[in-house]
């Protein structure tokens, strides 16, 4: 399948579980796509679909109208970053798909104004499933023209909207990971409930689906957590990042989110032990919480 030349050249910078998905759905929407990761390898396995490799942060960029950056945090998102610069065009759109603090993305946006570039911070939700469906939830930050210049390529991910000016998206994503963090932590607390009061916990959950506990996460994680399989998808540690972040723009606004910080201190104590595990094995901290065996 060939590229379309008329669609904007595509950077790609970072491609571990949520990039590599991700670009594999841009090039299958026929885009022309560069490709760069930290582990050269993690970058190769798009070559197949069409992708081009670069050396180097700068080489995946300078010839690119879009840039996307898919990486762990902000600290390196602002250091790939700081590499790339010299290489961008001006006239190239620099979007952060990654789930950093909102004071970060703006940060980045003034840098890159200095530069006379501009910039959209859009991370998004639905995890590596998503990402290889192509439906994540883009939570995008930034100007309406900015947005319209990048619709095609974010409609090669998912579903795209624009919530507000920059870092409104990653503001959006913190109040989405707080809601996700909260029903993953109760939603495991019922089914060890469930357990020690001594009904069956797959029925249990059968039961829910389809009514007010009905979620995303009863489905796909409450699976998990009764199948006990935890091999990542969204690892504890970045859940445990983003209720921290969440709790740290809480803090410079003057609020107080008393569940949000519970919920942090509850994936806290998986650390180290579980650290890159899947966030379902919150229902791991509870059952050691409450000095259960494993599964009993």
């Amino acid at each position: 399948m060939g590229a379309d030349s008329k669609k904007p050249s595509i950077a790609l910078i970072g491609t571990g579980l949520m990039g590599a998905p991700m670009g594999r759905r841009i090039l299958a929407s026929d885009f022309n796509l560069t490709a760069w990761n930290r582990t050269p390898s993690k970058a190769k396995v798009l070559e197949e679909y069409g992708a081009t490799v670069a050396t180097s942060p700068a080489e995946a960029v300078q010839q690119a109208d879009i840039v996307i950056f898919v990486l762990e945090d902000g600290r390196a998102v602002d250091a790939v970053l700081r590499q790339a610069l010299p290489a961008i065009q001006q006239t190239a759109l620099v979007i952060d798909m990654s789930s950093t603090r909102q004071s970060e993305a703006i940060a980045l946006a003034e840098m890159l104004s200095e530069r006379g570039i501009s910039f959209m911070d859009a991370p998004v939700s639905g995890g590596v499933l998503g990402a290889e469906a192509g439906t994540l939830a883009i939570m995008a930050g930034g100007s309406d023209a900015d947005f319209e210049m990048a619709r095609e390529v974010f409609a090669a991910m998912g579903r795209p909207t624009l919530v507000g000016p920059v870092g409104s998206g990653q503001l959006a994503k913190l109040c989405n990971q707080m809601i996700v963090g909260g029903t993953l932590a109760i939603v495991a607390e019922a089914l060890v409930l469930a357990r020690a009061g001594g009904a069956d916990p797959v029925a249990v959950r059968a039961a829910l689906r389809g009514g007010f506990a009905e979620s995303r996460i009863l489905e796909v994680h409450g699976q998990r957590m009764l199948d006990r399989t935890f091999q990542a998808g969204g690892k504890v540690s970045s859940q445990l990042k983003d209720l921290d972040n969440a709790l740290y723009a809480a803090a410079s606004t003057g609020l107080t989110l008393p569940l949000a910080a519970l919920t942090a201190e509850q994936f806290r104590t998986l650390l180290p032990e579980w650290a890159v595990a899947d966030q379902s094995a919150i229902l791991l901290g509870i059952e050691k919480l409450n000095k259960l065996k494993s599964g009993s």
